[in-house]
């Protein structure tokens, strides 16, 4: 396994109105594209893993900390971490690079992220990999609408959006703890708790089950977070009803080559009916929890690499 210390140095690259905070490694295979965008609450280092996998089998591989996190810009307006801004920085990022496609790799919310993206700009990508988060069917009512009206006001999504602020300062009150208490894995099963699950779990004195990472590696996200709060990453959830509004024009089909990597035992809900808006796709599941690529990365590696090498072919 490579020494994940070894992460590339960052640069300040102005997108789209905005700065992003970019991790770029395996310059010298410019033209062959691929870019990995991370979820929530996490960070760029979040691929630390893959980046010399993807590096080795030949790829330019650049990591951006999308906006809101890290050293990245932290627009004020909640409307500006739309979909609409999310994708567009990532094109302004290819246009930086002078690509007009590129291969995008998105986990969590960065998987919503690169699924909008290959809505609203098709032939800037040419193949998808995302992992724990499958298509979202848009369906009648508006996501956090529908959300509340099934999962009540305690359902973090909906709490973001109805409470906004106060998640966020208990966050940002403690950030190693609830940091810490977040990236677990092997967590034993437990009953379902009163009041909203993220706030409780970032107040719990004990985490459970066994950390993902070493405290090293955990030390890079609580300083990140510590630096730039936790409200521009929480501004994602934010907008989930305004990009239903958003994507209602467009073809809800994903035409693109795609690889879904699921977790056995993720809380995520699994789409059904993956393969009538990703008629392409193909789906692998790995025996761990919702930090796939940190929990089990050699897997990842060898089941992103391989299945890139099969469609490249």
């Amino acid at each position: 396994m490579p020494d994940p210390s070894a992460f590339p140095e960052p640069t300040l690259v102005p997108v789209n109105g905005v700065v992003l905070e970019v991790f770029e490694a395996g310059a010298e295979h410019a033209g062959r594209p691929i870019v990995l965008c991370h979820g929530w609450p996490e960070h760029a280092f979040s691929w630390r893993h893959q980046v010399p996998a993807l590096v080795a089998a030949g790829y330019h591989v650049i990591v951006p900390n999308q906006r809101g996190y890290g050293r990245s810009s932290r627009p004020a307006e909640v409307t500006a971490y739309d979909i609409e801004h999310l994708a567009g920085d990532l094109v302004a990022l290819l246009d930086h690079y002078g690509y007009q496609d590129a291969t995008f790799v998105g986990h969590d919310w960065g998987a919503m992220v690169v699924w909008g993206l290959t809505l609203l700009h098709p032939d800037r990508v040419n193949k998808v990999i995302n992992l724990s988060l499958p298509y979202q069917e848009r369906g009648e009512r508006p996501w956090i609408e529908a959300m509340e009206a099934v999962l009540g006001g305690d359902f973090y999504f909906v709490h973001f959006n109805r409470r906004p602020g106060v998640a966020d300062a208990v966050f940002e009150a403690d950030a190693f703890r609830f940091l810490r208490n977040l990236y677990r894995k092997n967590e034993p099963p437990k009953a379902p708790q009163p009041g909203m699950a993220m706030i409780n779990l970032a107040r719990a004195e004990t985490p459970l089950g066994e950390p993902v990472m070493s405290d090293e590696e955990l030390d890079v996200f609580v300083a990140a977070f510590e630096e730039s709060g936790f409200t521009g990453s929480v501004n994602w959830y934010r907008n989930l009803d305004r990009n239903w509004h958003l994507l209602a024009g467009v073809d809800p089909i994903v035409h693109q080559p795609t690889l879904m990597i699921y977790g056995t035992r993720d809380l995520v809900a699994r789409s059904e009916r993956l393969t009538e808006f990703v008629p392409r796709a193909e789906v692998v599941e790995l025996d761990c929890g919702h930090w796939i690529q940190q929990e089990e990365p050699e897997q990842t590696n060898r089941v992103m690499t391989q299945w890139l090498e099969r469609q490249d072919g």
